[in-house]
């Protein structure tokens, strides 16, 4: 991919990302005059990158947009959420063209289908409802000519009078040419001119009484673009324009569609029946979507919602497509779609389209890569000083190179200042390089609005976002991760806690539920709170779908606590729903948010109130790369425990160790802590005798490291303690990537320190 290319999909990203934001933002405040007009920017510089790089079809598509984006700026269209919906659908698109272009290095040239189809979503929009039969035609004032009524009707008996959207009668000024118009060439400039005539204006003058300079021509003009389209071309020009709207007339189920509609589905008949590589799934599903649009353009909306149930039937995806193409055809011919097979189960809502706009590039400030070079120069001083006094140390004796410059006391002051001297330049070096990978939450949370938009219509509830400290920072591998558990935890919200808003009303809650994201940084740690207004997680219902899917005994499950009861939530595959929906029902959502966040050191916790709602707190590490360790060894390996879950280092007599079965466990503080053998649990030692040996720490002595790990204490017990230090972790790769550590570095001898993660450990 050359640096253009790669420049244009950073920067159409970002536009997408502010587009998107404008738009919820405009959807919510309708008078925000500021939102829409940041909308409108957005739209026309897409659209002028995709002209840079001859995406024509890209820049069609969004420049439908932009004009219905510039009516609604001009006040002559309310911004409602039907046209935000229209809009956002054609940012999706955009999207999806993005990921071809980076998959590929180039536009794709498959686009103009998709691209036509965004067009006839907004035309269905311009369009004014459309009669039972024939073209409908407005006069804008004052009375007609003749010659254009008897022009417009033999236009209207050709072809390619289906294309059309307006006719005008134009008939400039006779001064015109004096005023420094040019009439024909403003006709012939036209965007989407299909036809184009002259007429006289009243009886022909005498060969001698012709006057060249005087204007006394009409034009009269067909085009394939709206009205709205074409009246500025005529803004500020003298003379009057005639204006009639012409609406194609929608054909009766089983006439036929329009050719231009005929063709996009015949075109995507053609993808669904094309050849089954790896891309087949993305073509398969962008030819649904846009003969989907097409129908509802063409006014054959049944059609389109039968479309949709039968993709939802949960064929197999192979015959799925086949079964799409026979329906299609079937559509083209006359015949109703082909229902869904009897046995199918019902069809869930459809998936939110989530563009995908994260930070897949990062913006750095100059300062900062500044401060890089400057480290960059401090390190050549300190690498030419280090080599002049190794040449020194080197230089043989008797030389007179070591006694002429320095002792050998001195030298090793020297080095030892060179030494310090680096240690504080790789403490900065550090510093700058991870703060070159923060990123503010915002590039996460700015992606979660169209989320809960499209979950809010999907469901029925009207929802709102609350999102608070967007511009806490965190790493960049953090930042992007998070986006998932964000997800699941979204959608369990909107699904499970926001009720309707009828039972919402008479609880007597606000009928809009609010669901608000707040992040903060609290020490080291990233803090994020996802809290709903909803009813609450009703712990007895809990305990009474873990009974019947076997998760424990009804006595177990009656002595849980609260907090333990709210806990099952997590348990893999565990629901609460009995029908599988678009956003839950399988149980994998709360499981796969335990899971994600433990890949990144981080934790879940779950708090509820009945009736009054329900908070996820998460807690996660600022960085994944930098870690404070204890060193400690175990079995003969070094070893390294991350610090944050270290409370203290105790040492214990064995007398003190009290077995419970298979287990072991010590009294510490008030408290039975459970001990664990680092050695043996990671597989560097035998299991331990009923009566354990003596250990290096001491003789009847046992070495323990007291852990914290959400809010449960436990007891390492480890052969020696090693140094607390200051990490660069890199994570294992490859055939070791599932091995219970949260990654590796060197020591200075050279060995390899594995850093556990405690979590993984068993007793």
């Amino acid at each position: 991919m050359n640096e253009f290319i790669e420049q244009f999909l950073i920067e159409a990203r970002e536009l997408v990302a502010q587009g998107t934001a404008d738009l919820l933002a405009a959807e919510e405040r309708p008078r925000d005059a500021a939102a829409i007009d940041g909308a409108f920017r957005a739209f026309h510089t897409l659209k002028g990158s995709a002209g840079i790089i001859d995406f024509a079809a890209m820049a069609r598509a969004l420049h439908a947009a932009e004009d219905a984006l510039s009516q609604a700026r001009s006040g002559a269209v309310p911004v409602t959420g039907e046209l935000i919906g229209r809009c956002l659908t054609c940012l999706d698109q955009v999207v999806r063209w993005l990921d071809a272009i980076e998959a590929t290095g180039e536009p794709p040239t498959d686009a103009d289908p998709a691209a036509e189809a965004m067009i006839a979503l907004f035309a269905e929009e311009e369009a004014p409802a459309p009669p039972s039969s024939g073209p409908v035609i407005a006069v804008e004032s004052g009375a007609v000519p003749a010659a254009f009524e008897s022009w417009l009707e033999r236009f209207l008996a050709t072809a390619t009078a289906r294309q059309a959207r307006c006719a005008l009668a134009y008939t400039p000024a006779a001064d015109a040419f004096f005023r420094g118009e040019d009439p024909l060439a403003t006709a012939e400039a036209l965007p989407g001119l299909l036809a184009l005539d002259l007429a006289l204006n009243g009886t022909p003058p005498a060969p001698a009484e012709i006057d060249p300079f005087q204007c006394r021509l009409t034009l009269f003009i067909a085009g394939s673009e709206p009205r709205a389209r074409l009246a500025p071309a005529f803004a500020g020009l003298s003379g009057t324009v005639e204006w009639r709207d012409l609406v194609p007339s929608v054909p009766p189920p089983g006439a036929g569609a329009p050719d231009a509609a005929a063709l996009l589905i015949e075109a995507q008949i053609a993808l669904l029946r094309g050849p089954r590589d790896e891309g087949f799934e993305g073509r398969r599903a962008s030819a649904l979507r846009a003969a989907v649009q097409v129908l509802r353009a063409s006014g054959r909306a049944p059609e389109a919602d039968a479309l949709e149930r039968l993709a939802a039937s949960g064929a197999e995806p192979q015959s799925l497509a086949d079964s799409l193409a026979d329906s299609l055809a079937d559509m083209l011919a006359g015949a109703p779609a082909a229902p869904p097979p009897a046995a199918a189960p019902p069809a869930p809502p459809a998936e939110p389209a989530i563009a995908d706009i994260g930070a897949r590039s990062l913006r750095v400030d100059v300062e900062r890569v500044d401060a890089l070079v400057r480290l960059t120069g401090e390190f050549t001083v300190l690498k030419t000083q280090a080599a002049h006094h190794a040449r020194l140390a080197a230089a043989p004796a008797g030389s007179g190179e070591v006694a002429k410059d320095l002792a050998t006391k001195e030298l090793a002051e020297r080095l030892k200042s060179h030494h310090e001297t680096l240690e504080r330049l790789v403490g900065e070096l550090q510093h700058a390089v991870l703060g070159l990978r923060v990123l503010p939450l915002r590039h996460v949370f700015q992606r979660l609005p169209r989320l809960v938009r499209d979950m809010s219509e999907a469901l029925g509830k009207p929802i709102r976002l609350v999102i608070e400290g967007e511009e806490t920072q965190a790493d960049k591998a953090i930042v992007e991760a998070l986006f998932e558990p964000l997800l699941h935890i979204l959608r369990n919200a909107a699904d499970h806690g926001i009720e309707p808003a009828g039972a919402r009303a008479a609880a007597g809650k606000p009928e809009t539920g609010i669901v608000a994201v707040r992040a903060r940084r609290v020490e080291d740690r990233l803090s994020i709170d996802i809290e709903d207004d909803g009813a609450g997680i009703d712990t007895a219902r809990l305990r009474a779908r873990a009974a019947a899917r076997g998760l424990a005994g009804p006595d177990a499950l009656a002595a849980l606590s609260e907090e333990e009861a709210l806990d099952l939530i997590f348990a893999p595959g565990f629901s609460t729903r009995d029908a599988v929906t678009g956003y839950s029902g399988r149980g994998v959502g709360l499981d796969a948010v335990r899971v994600a966040l433990a890949r990144l050191g981080g934790r879940v916790s779950v708090h509820s109130r009945p009736g009054e709602g329900t908070r996820m707190a998460l807690s996660l590490p600022v960085s994944i790369l930098k870690s404070d360790v204890l060193s400690v060894e175990a079995g003969g390996q070094v070893l390294g425990l991350p610090l944050e879950a270290v409370v203290e280092t105790v040492r214990l007599p064995r007398s003190a160790i009290s077995r419970i079965g298979a287990a072991r466990a010590f009294v510490w503080r008030a408290r039975t802590v459970p001990l664990i053998d680092l050695s043996q649990s990671i597989g560097l030692a035998p299991s331990p005798t009923q009566t354990p040996a003596p250990s290096p720490s001491g003789d009847g002595e046992a070495l323990v490291v007291i852990t914290r790990l959400d809010g449960q204490y436990g007891g390492l017990e480890v052969d020696r303690l090693g140094a607390r230090m200051e990490v660069m972790l890199r994570p294992l790769e490859g055939l070791l990537a599932g091995l219970p550590c949260l990654g590796t570095t060197l020591l200075g001898d050279g060995r390899v320190l594995i850093v556990l993660d405690l979590e993984a450990l068993q007793p």
